[in-house]
């Protein structure tokens, strides 16, 4: 085993145990009232953050234990973005626990099908989100099907060490530009992806086959 492949293997085993674990009964029709602001940006489909320019990150099917993390991180600005940090700052476990039931719906589930080849840059990230882009465990996000552009974005900010996160600025350290954008085209590309929380995903609780 590789230096770099035990560090990894010792960094998602620590990741696993660390992991705060989400409610086991979250309360999706709570989260329904609670989050009528967030569908202001994630229930439009293809809507775009203002500054920096890039697409809102879809969360139709998402891990709602990796939504539940991700909002703890704004909360304490391990992720900088004022609003997300505003929204997410007033929020309570239960809270997040509940909204992010609703935002997800029916998380995705790996096929064990992918659609190309892993980019050579992308060899060490399917040991967490798989080769179709599906997070092999709650706390790790689906990939399958979102923004090329937002991943790009966010694989940039851990690169800059913008969000702080130690083991994806670890993985993102090494990556070149075009390796950035070769791995976002790969998990956008995968099928069955995440989706935009609008009204036709909420109606039926998931996101579309495709």
């Amino acid at each position: 085993m590789t230096s770099r492949s035990a560090w990894l293997a010792l960094s998602l085993t620590i990741a696993a145990l660390a992991a705060p674990a989400q409610a086991s009964a979250a309360d999706a029709a709570r989260g329904a009232k609670l989050a009528y602001t967030c569908l202001g940006c994630h229930g439009i489909p293809n809507y775009k953050n203002s500054y920096p320019v890039y697409s809102v990150p879809k969360l139709g099917g998402q891990h709602t234990a990796y939504m539940a993390a991700a909002l703890k991180e704004y909360a304490s600005q391990d992720r900088p973005h004022p609003t997300m940090h505003a929204q997410a700052v007033t929020m309570t476990d239960p809270d997040m626990a509940d909204m992010t039931a609703y935002l997800s719906g029916q998380e995705l589930k790996s096929t064990g099908r992918a659609v190309g080849s892993v980019p050579k840059a992308g060899q060490t990230c399917v040991a967490c989100h798989g080769n179709d882009g599906i997070g092999i465990l709650p706390e790790y996000p689906n990939l399958a099907g979102q923004h090329a552009d937002y991943i790009e974005q966010a694989l940039k900010a851990y690169r800059a060490g913008q969000r702080k996160n130690p083991i994806m600025g670890g993985m993102a350290a090494p990556l070149t530009d075009a390796d950035i954008k070769a791995l976002a085209q790969y998990y956008s590309s995968q099928r069955p992806g995440l989706c935009s929380a609008d009204n036709a995903f909420r109606k039926a609780d998931r996101c579309p086959a495709t």
